[in-house]
């Protein structure tokens, strides 16, 4: 991809934009949204907006936010991002409960499958574990410290997601490697037991998630990258078993009516209980949506989803595991040449079934406003408002685009701003 980012780096943070996040509770309980530094939680079971409570005193981030994250039961969540604080909430009381402070920026996180861990990856390959065990969500704020678990040195990883099982805990890095480890019992002493390495993609690998149903409770891996593709694996013995190559062959075009032949898939979604993988590419108006038959562990049909609105450009997927419904969000903090902070727009698509065949394809529809679970209360919490000007949008879209660019560029500095930020950095060693 093209380097974007001017040199000088961080002379240009006020120029910097961060791509929206969207995160659905597993029941539905709650939607999360992050855009730049704000957390925007709406509750679905009381049909009300959220207050976070903080009791640090200061702003919940104070830099984009990277990274947000639903615990698999739902009685936690997880924020973190450039001010390389990590915050555990409690989905009960949304209150602060946990707050770790990070050597690096943060670039993704994960909750272990009992809730009793998080796993957060700084931008200089280490991945780390918190143990919450004893946390109570009612309780006041706890500092904790993380140990290290694992490590891709130098190498940003870009998700983090453990196994249906629990077993292993599978990383992705900008450098074309999937890592699975083996989640040890004692995570706090570290990771040393390597399972396999999926290898296969030809540029960096961006998202990963689990395909897994009653018939394949094990799961299947699927992986996205910036070659343009995704991929299905067999971590055990880190097998690729198929890759779908989308771009103009499959006559997929972005929002300038070009054709896409060469982007980055940004965010994967599998639907729980479903064949059914939701995709999103860098410039494309819309969704794509893949099947796979699990019996032969391939890919089968492909179907863009472009009913969506002429600039929605989504930046990040979510569902949940009970309602069949794909809450999709594009936006960005600070986008060049708008007066607006920020710019969010939420869309719902409704239309899976989880009991069609493995070939087959859900016909997907775009949810009306007034009928999004919370409706306009919900809209204008996680938007900011309820309705969004399409022309913003329009002129909104390529700022899209180049802040996931941005995301996994190395930025270059001036050897003065080197120096300056190793003097201001919080992670250097005191020397005894």
């Amino acid at each position: 991809m093209e380097n974007t980012q001017p040199e000088g780096g961080e002379n240009n943070r006020d120029l910097e934009v961060a791509p929206a996040l969207i995160s659905v509770h597993p029941t539905q309980d709650s939607v999360a949204v992050a855009v730049g530094s704000d957390l925007r939680v709406f509750d679905l079971r009381g049909n009300c907006a959220v207050t976070l409570v903080d009791e640090t005193g200061e702003a919940f981030h104070k830099d984009s936010i990277r990274a947000i994250r639903y615990g698999a039961n739902g009685k936690l969540f997880v924020s973190s991002g450039d001010d390389k604080l990590v915050k555990v909430w409690s989905t009960d009381s949304w209150r602060c409960n946990a707050s770790v402070c990070s050597e690096k920026r943060v670039s993704a996180v994960a909750v272990s499958n009992d809730g009793l861990y998080v796993c957060y990856a700084d931008k200089f390959g280490v991945v780390w574990v918190v143990d919450l065990h004893g946390l109570d969500g009612n309780e006041t704020l706890v500092n904790k410290k993380a140990s290290p678990l694992l490590a891709h040195y130098c190498s940003i990883i870009t998700s983090l997601e453990f196994s249906p099982d629990g077993r292993f805990i599978v990383t992705a890095d900008r450098d074309f490697k999937i890592r699975v480890t083996v989640f040890p019992k004692k995570p706090l002493d570290g990771a040393h037991e390597i399972q396999s390495f999926c290898l296969g993609h030809t540029e960096f690998v961006s998202c990963l998630a689990f395909l897994f149903t009653v018939d394949y409770p094990q799961g299947f891996l699927v992986s996205g990258g910036g070659d343009s593709t995704v991929r299905l694996w067999d971590i055990n013995p880190g097998t690729l078993l198929d890759t779908y190559e989308f771009g103009s062959k499959a006559g997929i075009v972005d929002y300038k009516g070009n054709e896409v032949s060469c982007s980055t898939v940004t965010d994967l979604c599998t639907i729980p209980g479903s064949n059914v993988v939701a995709v999103a590419v860098q410039s494309l108006q819309g969704i794509l949506l893949v099947s796979c038959d699990l019996s032969s562990q391939t890919f089968g049909a492909v179907k863009v989803i472009s009913n969506m609105g002429d600039s929605f450009i989504p930046t990040s997927l979510g569902c949940s595991s009970s309602v069949e419904l794909l809450w999709t969000i594009t936006g960005v903090s600070k986008p060049h040449g708008s007066n607006h902070n920020s710019l969010t727009c939420v869309r719902v698509l409704s239309g899976f079934k989880k009991t069609i065949p493995d070939a087959a394809l859900p016909e997907l529809t775009v949810v009306d406003d007034n009928e999004v679970p919370g409706a306009e209360k919900l809209l204008e919490k996680l938007q900011g408002s309820v309705t969004v000007e399409e022309e913003v949008f329009l002129a909104a879209a390529e700022a899209v685009k180049t802040s996931m660019c941005n995301l996994l560029i190395k930025k270059q500095y001036t050897t003065e701003k080197r120096e300056f930020r190793k003097r201001g950095r919080n992670d250097k060693k005191t020397k005894h």
